[in-house]
């Protein structure tokens, strides 16, 4: 810890004109995009007056069936082609309690996953699934408490066990709760939650659960919880749902996370920390690496890998770059603290291709599937301005956006398009007003397939040649 402030230090000392919101000396490459076909999948039922603000969604690879979440606790399931949709659980159903907190545009429930054995049954995660919501329930004692702030609202994650995992709605009773935390802000709340598609039975892996938990909030971790290994926030989890070695006794702490054995107070459950907000990340299952998409403060997005023990950087670092304040980042002695895991892309918040803010999201890398234009490379974009990016997965950059190439989605008939372009004129349809935003995630499932969810228009969108 005292070499990384040394770092910083350094890094800020010198003239102002070291100091920058955009160190970049040229703007996300617009030359040369991929082009992908486009088609509607499958529209989900609208909350209230408004659209279902769509966060995660998962494939059950049993039956095919899709499970996608909203943020004020609805989750529905999709068959195969979409063609039907079903409302299988109300996370804020009076009969749970749990009082899902879905006010303001980070608020809610967060992500959603199921145990890789969910579908199989006589196995211990035969009809388990996980759900990372924040409450107002506030009443029982969290387990992890940041030590400061304005005890905004718990995050909690909770364990279902559906009687039959085939069942068309939810058949089990009340939730687990696994663990819960003190917000101490209303902002940077959870990430996403999700086990590792690449792991199978007998893989070291298999069912351990991993946890996004963001910096809690506010701006510049004023409370330097990234950084603190007997803190929780800001960093990536790694538990056994159906283990018992926590301090609570409701998970498991797996012995080959690369804490357990560090003391001083550093918590076992830790995989990786140094993170701001890592509302989504995701495994190349041909190397195992994960890649995180972190959001910035007030500069820098950034995709970054993920090994066991890595240290991201925040908030000594933003990107590639040290971290000095709201005013942006250092230019001097970029990447120059070896302990520290840098992004293989980054862009800035300025840069004129996006709208509406700047926040990464992701990731997916594809692999394999009918889509060869983005055969082995890493997926990921700006929720905000719905932009989508690709890197190559086999040489992946080393920073900063000049390997980043733009991905335009063309539906049948038409020129190529962004999905913020998509999103606005099927509100325009809807006699709703264009949003300025899409709130874009991605989804995934067997043969290569690659959905594109958003807040705004209900529509699920699928990639194809």
């Amino acid at each position: 810890m005292r070499n990384a402030l040394l770092t910083l230090v350094l890094l800020v000392a010198g003239p102002a004109c070291a100091q920058t919101s955009n160190p970049f000396p040229e703007p996300i490459p617009t030359h040369d995009p991929i082009v992908v076909g486009v088609t509607d999948f499958a529209v989900l039922p609208d909350a209230g007056n408004e659209p279902t603000r769509m966060m995660t969604m998962v494939e059950e690879p049993v039956s095919g069936r899709f499970f996608v979440s909203g943020m004020r606790g609805r989750v529905f399931t999709l068959d195969r082609d979409g063609g039907s949709v079903t409302e299988y659980l109300d996370v804020d159903g009076p009969e749970w309690g749990v009082g899902v907190n879905s006010s303001g545009r980070e608020r809610g429930v967060q992500s959603f996953t199921l145990h890789p054995q969910f579908a199989e049954a006589g196995t211990p995660g035969y009809g388990r699934f996980y759900v990372w919501t924040d409450t107002g329930n506030t009443g029982p004692d969290p387990d992890f408490r940041p030590g400061g702030g304005n005890d905004s609202h718990d995050t909690v994650l909770l364990e279902w066990r559906a009687a039959d995992a085939s069942a068309l709605a939810y058949d089990g009773g009340p939730p687990r709760e696994l663990l819960r935390l003190e917000q101490p802000f209303g902002n940077h709340n959870g990430g996403q939650i999700a086990f590792n598609p690449g792991a199978g039975p007998g893989d070291a892996d298999h069912g351990l659960l991993y946890v996004g938990v963001a910096d809690g909030g506010s701006g510049g971790d004023p409370m330097g919880l990234s950084q603190n290994l007997g803190s929780v926030f800001g960093k990536i989890l790694r538990i056994d749902p159906l283990g018992s070695g926590s301090a609570n006794g409701q998970y498991g702490i797996p012995p080959g996370n690369p804490f357990v054995e560090v003391g001083g107070g550093a918590l076992g459950e830790v995989y990786v920390l140094g993170v701001r907000n890592p509302q989504r990340f995701g495994w190349d299952v041909d190397t195992g690496m994960l890649y995180v998409a972190d959001i910035g403060q007030n500069a820098i997005e950034e995709l970054s890998p993920a090994p066991p023990g890595a240290n991201l950087g925040w908030n000594l670092w933003e990107g590639s770059y040290g971290y000095v304040g709201r005013s942006g980042v250092s230019t001097r002695n970029p990447r120059g603290d070896p302990a520290m895991t840098y992004p293989v892309a980054e862009y800035a918040h300025g840069d004129p291709l996006l709208t509406n803010r700047a926040a990464s999201t992701g990731v997916h890398v594809y692999r394999g599937g009918p889509i060869e234009a983005l055969r082995d490379l890493i997926l990921f974009g700006d929720f905000p301005s719905g932009e989508i990016f690709a890197i190559d997965a086999n040489d992946p950059p080393g920073g900063g956006n000049g390997g980043m190439r733009r991905v335009l989605l063309r539906p049948e008939g038409e020129e190529p398009t962004t999905l913020l372009n998509l999103v606005q004129a099927r509100s325009a349809v809807l006699g709703r007003e264009a949003p300025g935003r899409t709130d874009l995630r991605f989804g995934s499932a067997a043969e290569g397939r690659v959905f594109l969810t958003n807040k705004h228009d209900g529509m699920i969108r699928v990639l194809k040649p």
